[in-house]
């Protein structure tokens, strides 16, 4: 044996190393942190998804099963799309539907263009009490909602728009939170796109549609994704400003699925399942803009 065999310790190769798991800044993590974080991760998942999916197993279970058996049984025994149709023969379910996707659609589309203006504005251009006004949009979201629905109301009723969709669509055309995402996201873009498009001549409507626009594409995502939740969702505003039946949205319209002396939770399992539907649809459209978004809009201190 040579004396370089001799100092030389014996290496392993590079396949019979052990790998080894790093973070985003290239630390090594241990394999206890690993397993504790995947031990959380499952049980945030199922906090968050395992009520739905309830929901889902008990709207697909038939007249004659239990769902109140103990232990209680995750999987229908025979699944069944009755349930559905009896929500369709129950209530008129794709009216109120429509009703909150016009309500849901016209509100994507006034925080999209609102915020998309008003964020512009408050981070590109130069005017005298612009920190005010990014001032008083702050301020607008630590107001609870419920403190000012009775002078949203007497507004929509002076304005003859009580009993209206319209009504109910315009005290949330224009969130203080989506001024502010679309505001963070303008003031990362680099100033000196716009310069250079300023030395050619483009006026301040040509660099906010033809720059700032295409480069916020993922906070817009965002935005529309957060205003389609929020009138999707909405219960207590819509119930307060609309007393015709026939322009109820869903989220008012599924309330009479409860009845005063019986209860069918498969019927509401039902209704339930179509209210989240199309939610569940818009964001497996727009994740890959949504996460790109969030980065984009980020608040920052």
């Amino acid at each position: 044996m040579s004396v370089l065999e001799k100092v030389r310790p014996d290496r392993k190769p590079a396949a019979a190393r052990e790998p080894r798991v790093t973070d985003e800044h290239g630390r090594r993590i241990r394999v206890w942190e690993l397993a504790l974080r995947y031990l959380l991760l499952l049980v945030v998942l199922a906090l968050t998804v395992g009520p739905f999916l309830w929901q889902l197993s008990t709207s697909l279970k038939g007249p004659t099963e239990d769902i109140y058996s103990s232990p209680p049984s995750f999987l229908p025994g025979h699944p069944t799309l009755h349930n559905y149709s009896r929500v369709a023969d129950t209530i008129p379910v794709w009216d109120y539907a429509f009703n909150s996707l016009k309500v849901a659609t016209a509100n994507v589309v006034t925080n999209c263009v609102g915020s998309a203006l008003a964020g512009y504005a408050l981070a590109r251009l130069r005017y005298r009490g612009r920190r005010v006004a990014t001032l008083v949009f702050i301020l607008a979201m630590l107001v609870p909602a419920e403190s000012i629905i009775i002078a949203q109301f007497t507004t929509m009723r002076e304005l003859d728009l009580n009993n209206t969709l319209i009504g109910v669509v315009l005290p949330a055309c224009i969130a203080s939170m989506n001024v502010l995402l679309m505001r963070n996201a303008f003031l990362n873009l680099p100033y000196e796109i716009e310069e250079a498009a300023y030395v050619d001549g483009a006026n301040a409507w040509q660099r906010f549609l033809r720059i700032a626009v295409p480069s916020v594409k993922g906070t817009l995502a965002v935005v529309a994704i957060f205003a389609f939740m929020g009138a999707w969702d909405d219960f207590l505003w819509p119930l307060i400003v609309l007393s015709d039946p026939d322009k109820f949205t869903l989220t008012i319209g599924l309330n009479y699925l409860h009845g005063t002396f019986a209860n069918d939770e498969r019927l509401v399992a039902a209704g339930t399942v179509i209210a989240v539907a199309p939610l569940i649809a818009l964001f497996a459209c727009l994740q890959r803009y949504f996460f790109r978004g969030v980065g984009e809009g980020a608040v920052k201190g």
